[in-house]
């Protein structure tokens, strides 16, 4: 066995030192140790996931143009937070909508005139009821096309239709678009989700309001979120499928960040469970250091299910036995302890 020993320094102590008649000090190893008993308990499997933050569903929102038109400036690049109505981007119609906005005026115009040309001729009895409602008609429909044609050249001033942040851009000040072309991305602040990669059978187990343990980073505390849903398709790509859970506002995970959480799966396993740090491992083979008149033994044991700090033990312990879950790499078989 490999035994990777912590400094003696800090975890011998000298013990039974005794002077004989020519001066030499006779000394027996004692190491330092924490102890805790193996208790009755029941643990269901905690498995870690791993996901990365992304828009929710109606958290991203797209900006297009209304119209064709040419990109005349951008106001906020990727990764600008911003708030609702703020400007995005400045885009001018292009030359043919020009031109057709130009002609729609000229066509109202036009059929205006039209208009108070019939009415004046309808007053002299030169024309009937019938023929000044076709221009009124004529005249209403020029004066739509000319409004809705102004309304698309209006909304090429592209503002942010929620707080949140620039996404993504997909054009540059000078390219020329066509009406509906996508502009750029807001992904929203509130509305956050974490997609978390499981393997087949852990995604099989899990259901809708399963709650998964976000683990807490620098500056930031543990929460816990419900599964949303799950996707059992495996992506062939990681050969995982993708297990969804919502952020609550104002957690401060930003879209992209990588997120790390354990979910319980399948049923609790009750027997014997010992602290996760009292576990240690010789080629596969797990075992414990079990103290007993103050002298370590190790006893190899079977594992079963485990949380992130107790696990369950199937074989090899009692009730009660005292296990060393501090000290125990650099202990031997056989050598005495004594606990901190």
């Amino acid at each position: 066995m490999i035994r990777i020993a912590a400094p003696f320094v800090a975890l011998l102590l000298l013990a039974g030192c005794s002077t004989g008649s020519d001066g030499e000090v006779a000394t027996d190893p004692v190491a330092l140790v924490t102890l805790a008993r193996a208790e009755p308990g029941a643990i269901a499997a905690e498995v870690t996931l791993f996901g990365t933050a992304e828009s929710g569903a109606t958290g991203r929102q797209g900006l297009t143009a209304a119209a064709d038109a040419v990109v005349t400036r951008i106001v906020a690049p990727v990764g600008t937070r911003v708030s609702r109505g703020d400007l995005i981007a400045v885009l001018t119609p292009a030359p043919a909508a020009r031109l057709d906005l130009a002609k729609a005026a000229t066509d109202a115009r036009t059929a205006e005139a039209a208009l108070a040309r019939a009415l004046r001729l309808r007053s002299d009895g030169l024309l009937s009821d019938a023929d000044v409602e076709a221009a009124r008609a004529a005249a209403a429909s020029a004066r739509t096309t000319q409004a809705s044609l102004a309304i698309r050249a209006g909304a090429l001033t592209l503002r942010a239709p929620t707080a949140g942040f620039v996404e993504t851009l997909a054009a540059k000040p000078g390219d020329m678009v066509t009406a509906g072309t996508p502009i750029a991305t807001i992904g929203s602040l509130e509305d956050v989700r974490v997609r978390f990669g499981a393997d087949p059978a852990t995604a099989r187990a899990l259901r809708p309001g399963t709650p998964i343990a976000i683990m807490p980073t620098a500056g930031r505390s543990a929460l816990s979120v419900p599964v949303t849903s799950v996707d059992p398709v495996v992506d062939p790509q990681i050969r995982l499928a993708a297990v969804f859970a919502r952020l609550p506002a104002g957690t401060g995970i930003a879209t992209g960040e990588t997120v790390q959480g354990r979910v319980r799966v399948g049923t609790g396993v009750s027997g014997l469970t010992v602290p996760y740090a009292a576990l240690l491992d010789d080629g596969g083979q797990p075992f414990v250091f079990l103290v007993s008149g103050g002298i370590a033994h190790r006893r190899d044991v079977e594992t079963g299910p485990a949380t992130a700090d107790r696990i369950a033990i199937v074989k090899g312990l009692s009730a009660g036995d005292l296990v060393v879950t501090q000290g125990g790499t650099a202990l031997e078989d056989g050598m005495k302890v004594r606990t901190k």
